[in-house]
């Protein structure tokens, strides 16, 4: 559901927008105010459509997003009928922290979100940046993204949401030192956008932004700052943690020492769960980063039987995607149950989550997308067989598609000599041999079959009429032979023909 955002940003997951047809006052009113009104139950409900399992991530983040929007809104009114009082309430932004392994729908939970509720939404991968000023993206161009997703306009960038990937990778091992550009840096510079700062609109390190604050200096004497402030935009970050799962067992297996058995193995999700701020500084983020994420919710690894509901019910299922591609070429993919579950089962293999879906289902379908579409094949059945042996049943579509494609050619050919027949007052048969040899000629040549009969016996309409004067009940077959040169077997027919008729005459004349 997006948002109006015209002259006023307007983030409204269910009210209905003024028509653009209304007077400007009624318009006016109906943007004015900044309106977020979706319930944590409304939007969990959305994620539902999408997402499959993560009911607890779907859970916290809706609270959180809820929290978040509903201060915004509460500040966005407040700053109108009273600006001191707006500047005396104190919030703690919940920026989430989503912990997890690949694929489980990190990513789309968050897309989605920012879809429904109308704010920009920008995404990045934690290690593409590097401190401000040294080699590397610059993380404040994750605010300008955002200006750039809302088209330049600053007072709807500044609600947007930020979701920093892979932010496990920028944490910095306890044995470095000297000057980390990679991680502590970027964490410092994180920490600032995080609570509050203004952005410059233009990066003082681009070269293009250089010369556009050039020339209008030259044009005004003075260049004109513009910036964005981060109070308002929600960060949400997110990464695996591969080595947190030893790191919180090794904890508690020292906290047990003296008191029994050693505690049994967690499996990955409830040890990331029992994570502490301890755990994630040890980890190697710093106290006052991880601080700034105090909203922290695990997502679970998907079964195969997870791929298969994403595969069967999700909005976003991959299935849809691949069904509109062969609709496009006139092919109605038919997807049976047991298929889904094979794929889903090969996918789960992949160890990548939703995303083995797609591998799988790429390798799966390539070839079918490469040889199907213009083969005449309408109908594709995708069951255990295709799954299991995707290049057999793919050798025998085009098997069966060619043999049925070849007898409706056929059957084009002697439409076409019905025609014909019809046409001109004979009785012109092609012979059957010289009917496959008619559909063989035409296939090499890539033409229609009714086009190549037109054109192979175009000049037969006349030389048939100066037999069918003769004779008119005329038969005249095409054999095989005649197929190769149809004009050289006409002039011959033609000629025999008179050479008997005259023989004829001359018999009867004696």
């Amino acid at each position: 559901m997006k948002a109006n955002f015209g002259d006023h940003v307007a983030v409204s997951a269910f009210t209905q927008q003024a028509s653009t047809d209304d007077p400007p006052e009624e318009r006016q009113e109906s943007l004015d105010p900044f309106q977020f009104n979706a319930t944590p139950k409304q939007i969990k409900a959305h994620l539902d459509r999408f997402v499959i399992q993560q009911a607890e991530a779907k859970k916290t983040l809706s609270i959180a997003v809820c929290d978040h929007y509903n201060h915004v809104n509460r500040i966005y009114r407040l700053e109108k009928e009273d600006p001191e009082a707006a500047t005396r309430i104190e919030y703690s932004k919940g920026n989430v922290l989503l912990l997890g392994p690949t694929g489980v729908g990190k990513t789309y939970l968050v897309k989605h979100i920012a879809d429904l509720i109308g704010v920009p939404f920008v995404k990045a991968d934690a290690t593409k940046f590097s401190e401000t000023g040294y080699v590397g993206g610059d993380v404040e161009d994750l605010v300008r993204g955002l200006v750039q997703k809302a088209d330049g306009n600053v007072e709807v960038a500044q609600y947007g949401i930020i979701y920093l990937d892979e932010i496990d990778k920028i944490a910095t091992s306890s044995n470095i030192t000297g000057r980390d550009v990679s991680g502590r840096g970027v964490q410092t510079t994180l920490l600032k956008l995080m609570e509050e700062t203004e952005v410059p609109l233009r990066n003082p390190m681009d070269l293009q932004s250089q010369l556009q604050s050039a020339m209008e200096f030259q044009r005004r004497g003075k260049t004109k700052k513009e910036v964005i402030n981060t109070r308002h935009i929600l960060f949400i970050c997110s990464g695996a943690f591969d080595r947190l799962q030893e790191q919180v067992e090794r904890r508690l297996r020292q906290a047990n020492i003296g008191f029994g058995n050693a505690p049994v193995p967690m499996d990955r999700a409830d040890a990331l769960s029992a994570a502490t701020t301890r755990d994630f500084i040890d980890y190697g983020l710093e106290p006052e980063f991880i601080g700034r994420l105090p909203v922290r919710v695990v997502c679970h690894e998907l079964s195969a039987d997870d791929l298969f509901a994403i595969l069967k019910t999700s909005e976003g299922s991959v299935i849809r995607q691949y069904t509109r591609a062969f609709e496009a070429f006139g092919i109605d993919a038919l997807f049976e149950d047991a298929a889904l579950r094979e794929i889903a089962f090969q996918a789960a293999a992949e160890k990548t989550g939703a995303r083995g879906l797609v591998t799988v289902c790429d390798r799966l379908f390539r070839d079918f997308k490469f040889e199907l579409p213009g083969s005449g094949v309408r109908t594709l059945e995708i069951n255990v067989d295709l799954v299991n042996d995707p290049a057999g049943t793919l050798r025998k579509l085009l098997n069966r598609a060619a043999a049925e494609a070849e007898l409706n050619q056929a059957e084009m050919v002697r439409q076409f000599a019905s025609v014909f027949s019809q046409k001109y007052g004979v009785r012109f048969e092609i012979e059957e041999d010289a009917v496959l040899k008619i559909v063989a000629l035409a296939r090499e040549a890539g033409s229609n079959v009714t086009e190549f009969c037109n054109d192979l016996f175009k000049d037969y309409p006349y030389g048939l009429k100066l037999l069918r004067d003769r004779d008119t009940n005329l038969k005249f077959s095409v054999p095989i032979s005649a197929v190769e040169n149809p004009d050289k077997y006409l002039s011959e027919r033609v000629v025999e023909f008179y050479r008997q008729a005259k023989e004829a005459e001359s018999s009867r004349s004696i």
